[in-house]
């Protein structure tokens, strides 16, 4: 099979592009694409600890404890010990988190909407079905 008719190449190439054209969206506001996808967690719910985290973002929690790191001295979160786990703690947004929600969601939507520019509604949620499919082939391999 030719290289290109993988669904792995074709896919890695596109969260490339994604990834870069993502983090030009949110480099204006000091942050990473991987920060960016742990505010949009926290702008739904505050209070879930690192490892919730971790597990949502399919992401190791050591590297999720550095990007919590710096998201702190920006002043966008700030963590708290778990009141039943002293190992654990638990991430909240600080104001300035809060604040800059729409300020970040605009140009991150408007983003969202370039990606997805020609398909219908029906071909984005088939793409996404699709896509799950995939992951959950291949995520225990």
């Amino acid at each position: 099979m030719e290289l290109e008719k993988y669904i792995g190449v074709i896919v890695h190439r596109a969260d490339l592009k994604l990834n870069n054209y993502y983090q030009k969206v949110v480099n204006p506001f000091d942050i990473t694409v991987d920060q960016w996808e742990i505010l949009v967690i926290l702008w739904e719910k505050e209070g879930i600890t690192q490892k919730e985290i971790a597990e949502r973002l399919y992401k190791d929690q050591t590297n999720i404890a550095r990007m919590l790191f710096k998201l702190e001295k920006k002043g966008f979160i700030h963590r708290v010990t778990h009141e039943t786990d002293r190992r654990s703690l638990r991430v909240y947004l600080t104001s300035k988190g809060r604040e800059i929600k729409d300020e970040i969601l605009a140009p991150s939507i408007e983003a969202y909407r370039k990606t997805i520019d020609g398909l219908t509604d029906e071909e984005v949620e088939t793409f996404r079905r699709i896509l799950s499919a995939i992951h959950n082939n291949v995520k225990d391999l």
